[in-house]
């Protein structure tokens, strides 16, 4: 987008660096305001993030602050824009120290101790491979500060731009100021953490590009969501509402079905049916209120017997949409029960949980769909489906999750700190809320029933997964303001609307 800004709408690229500067100096004029002092001290490295970090420079001076550029690279490197803000700073008289050829970060510990504010203007979003040299010293100076007082420009050094992960070393600032649109390893964990605040702006970049239909990496706002919830008529009824039919539960995982259920209703669904064993069924009486039941044949180990799938086929054709498996256990006739709707149903449906290790033995069943499909798993569960480790699908969770959504012809949902969303056709969103007070049991289940309520009400898939997301991880996030450790599922489901108050 800085290459298209540049030629073909003809902005000069020293105004977007200027405009970033900009940007830069109102967070930290802001910063230090709020927290006292005026020591500034910037850390730049060769490339346009070191020119940005100089002319950032050039900026507080005139405002008169004591700021000090401690350059990782002898000014004879410099080239273009970094070069040109070099030589203005040069000129006005910018305090500048070349530090890059101390083997040792002490001396830059030093000097960086003095400053209430470090700024990080040493890498980009270009690096590939792990840093080393004098990035890598400079990067592990500013290590020794407390996050509380680094600012990084762009990202922060060391964090891979396109995943998230830490290239060798990286800092961490208390608030990024990312330029143009966010970056996905912002947002994508171990990144997130490092970034800390994120605060965007455009610099100056033609609308024109930020609404380019190539983009297909997007990160969730409310006004996403806002365009994916159904209308709702003033003189509606429960059946215009959309119906649900829960497929879950099993001895031990009584409460997986009926928060499926309940998230189902919460997201707006007119009439929610939870199918079970029958055993668990009389649980489902006493625990739920609103949601109806229906009894399911059952083995001796309370898990659903073959004999339910014709009965589940049966009432599936009165449902708009599917949600299969929380909870349903991984017992072979439950796993079969699953297997057989997946490959039946011609009706949307969302898998999760337990529904996903029994698509496990034959993910052509979910190919061979032609009806809205929808699978959520959390990175174990990808693992099994794919045979990749966890490990690997958590170093790139954008690639992982794109990749299984083309293999299989479905919406994917990968779970975890910040969600990844992806459809088939490539398009993927990150979900920016949530926290880690929802790594509890039954979270997921209250947002397979959410994902499931709001397509009943008529939002298609893909939206409908990326709009549940999000408001699950709000609904989250406004438990969490009570006390994140004590969150469990039902929080979520009592502060759901006041998420969509929000978002509507």
């Amino acid at each position: 987008m800085d290459r298209r800004a540049i030629e073909d709408c003809g902005v000069p690229s020293l105004v977007l660096m200027e405009n970033a500067a900009q940007a830069l100096c109102r967070c930290v004029v802001e910063l230090l305001a709020e927290r006292g002092g005026r020591v500034v001290k910037i850390v730049a490295g060769r490339g346009n993030n070191g020119g940005d970090g100089l002319a950032l420079a050039r900026q507080l001076l005139c405002r008169g602050l004591d700021v000090e550029v401690l350059l990782l690279a002898q000014p004879t490197e410099l080239s273009g824009d970094a070069a040109t803000n070099y030589a203005a700073a040069q000129k006005l008289g910018v305090q500048m120290t070349v530090v890059g050829n101390d083997k040792s970060p002490e001396a830059l510990v030093a000097r960086l101790a003095q400053a209430d504010l470090v700024v990080d203007a040493i890498l980009g979003t270009g690096i590939s491979g792990e840093v080393k040299g004098a990035a890598r010293r400079g990067i592990e100076a500013i290590g020794r500060l407390p996050q509380h007082r680094v600012v990084a420009v762009d990202v922060p050094s060391g964090i891979d731009s396109d995943t998230g992960q830490v290239l060798g070393a990286a800092v961490r600032a208390c608030k990024t100021v990312t330029l143009g649109l966010p970056k996905v390893g912002l947002f994508c964990y171990p990144g997130a953490a490092y970034a800390g605040e994120v605060i965007v702006d455009p610099i100056g970049l033609p609308a024109s590009l930020l609404e380019d239909n190539n983009i297909r990496t997007h990160l969730t706002t409310l006004a996403d969501c806002r365009a994916v919830l159904p209308p709702r008529k003033p003189d509606a009824h429960k059946g215009d509402c959309g119906r649900v039919l829960v497929v879950a539960g099993s001895a031990g995982m009584s409460g997986a079905a009926a928060l499926c259920g309940l998230g189902a209703l919460r997201a707006g669904a007119g009439l929610v049916t939870v199918a079970t064993p029958a055993s668990i069924n009389t649980i489902l009486e006493v625990k739920l209120t609103e949601v109806m039941t229906a009894p399911l044949p059952e083995t001796d180990d309370q898990t659903m017997a073959p004999a339910a799938e014709p009965i589940l086929m049966d009432m599936s054709e009165k449902a708009d949409v599917l949600v299969i498996g929380p909870g349903v256990s991984q017992a072979p006739p439950a796993q079969h029960v699953v297997r057989s709707l997946v490959q039946g149903v011609q009706k949307p449906i969302v898998v999760d949980a337990d529904g996903l290790n029994a698509l496990a033995q034959d993910l052509a069943v979910v190919a061979q769909r032609r009806a809205p499909t929808i699978l959520t798993p959390h990175p174990g569960e990808l693992s099994r489906l794919v045979g990749a480790s966890s490990a690997d699908i958590q170093k790139d969770r954008l690639t992982a999750a794109r990749a299984f959504a083309r293999q299989v012809g479905a919406v994917v949902v990968l779970k975890g700190a910040g969600t990844v969303i992806a459809d088939p056709d490539g398009t993927a969103y990150v979900n920016p809320t949530g926290n880690q007070g929802m790594a509890s049991g039954g979270t997921g289940d209250v947002l397979a029933g959410l994902i499931g309520g709001l397509m009943a009400q008529g939002a298609e898939a893909f939206p409908a997964a990326v709009a549940a997301v999000y408001i699950h991880g709000l609904a989250g996030d406004l438990a969490a303001e009570r006390n994140a450790r004590a969150l469990i599922a039902g929080d979520l489901l009592d502060k759901v609307p006041d998420a969509l108050a929000l978002v509507e």
